[in-house]
């Protein structure tokens, strides 16, 4: 085998290399600039359909596999609501209001025409809640049920918030209550959207927390080159999370929690939670952390009583145990 050009010897299986990794290496060979505002590595991406469009358009897809996003014997009705789910929460991400949607049905033949019935009754009663419209897609057979949901929503031009606009001296928050979203959180989540619209024009970054909190914070710090120092007993927990026995490492780590991880302006946060308060009522946001400048140690701390120490990344990731 040849060495690679640094003098490593490349990775032979997807599975040793990993699914950041192979993102890293795949996405430089897709195009930038031009028309395209952001390209692959944030929760979406971003394009601007003509020069002088007053929108530009916000572009994502996401897949709900069997035996990989919900279990044999799941409520048919609560995968749709996930397969749309899943691409709506990465659109509320970038503050996105939902426009069309295309789906890829892939289902063996011996699957019931109720079961499918049920999907398609999930995905379009959150669909158009949300004002997501579906215009077409495809159909294949397969082993085992998937759907593959492809989605576009916009943003006022130039109004997409991204993983890398965190500044210094910015307060971190999430929204709701995190962990323990495999008891059942994780196919009845309800995506972000109206929440994500209003925190566009407050927020310097956003992204949300599909893969555990501890990875998405380390997403937002490399992506702004900051570093992000957490507050243990900050961190809220969900009833499920108390109920697992671990619930700092459930919050940190289960993922699937399709809640919004963002940074406030230090000048604004004095009137933001009030204003939050005042608009969604019933939905919690904490203050969690603190946006510092990037050390040569880098990434995202942890604070407890004791001691402060560097978060381990864990959280989901593809083709890892």
């Amino acid at each position: 085998m040849k060495p690679a050009i640094s003098g490593h010897v490349p990775k032979d299986t997807v599975g040793e290399l990993g699914e950041l990794a192979l993102i890293e290496r795949l996405c430089p060979r897709f195009p930038a600039g031009g028309d395209i505002l952001v390209g692959a590595g944030d929760d979406c991406a971003v394009v601007r359909p003509d020069p002088g469009s007053s929108e530009d358009w916000v572009l994502k897809s996401d897949p709900v596999i069997s035996g990989r996003h919900f279990f044999p014997g799941a409520d048919p009705f609560q995968i749709g609501h996930k397969a749309v789910g899943r691409v709506l929460s990465d659109l509320a991400a970038m503050g996105a209001v939902p426009r069309w949607a295309l789906l890829n049905l892939v289902l063996s033949k011996d699957i019931p025409i109720a079961t499918i019935d049920a999907v398609y009754d999930g995905m379009l009663t959150l669909a158009n809640r949300y004002g997501l419209a579906f215009v077409g897609g495809d159909t294949s057979q397969g082993s085992e049920l998937a759907l593959h949901v492809f989605a576009c929503g916009s943003v006022p031009r130039g109004t997409a918030r991204l993983r890398s606009g965190a500044a210094v001296g910015d307060g971190v928050y999430v929204t709701g209550l995190l962990g323990g979203s495999l008891s059942g959180r994780h196919l009845t989540f309800e995506p972000r959207i109206r929440e994500g619209c209003w925190l566009r024009d407050r927020v310097n970054a956003m992204i949300d927390i599909s893969d555990g909190l501890a990875s998405e914070l380390w997403h937002l710090a490399k992506a702004s080159a900051v570093e992000i120092e957490v507050t243990t007993d900050r961190i809220p927990v969900s009833a499920e999370a108390l109920l697992a026995g671990q619930p700092l490492t459930a919050a940190l780590y289960d993922g699937e929690d399709f809640e919004l991880l963002f940074t406030v302006p230090g000048e604004k946060e004095e009137e933001f939670l009030p204003a939050w308060t005042e608009r969604f009522p019933a939905l919690p946001c904490t203050r969690i952390g603190l946006v510092r400048a990037a050390s040569r140690e880098g990434g995202v701390w942890m604070r407890d009583r004791e001691r402060v120490e560097l978060l381990s990344r864990g959280g989901f990731e593809h083709f890892r145990r």
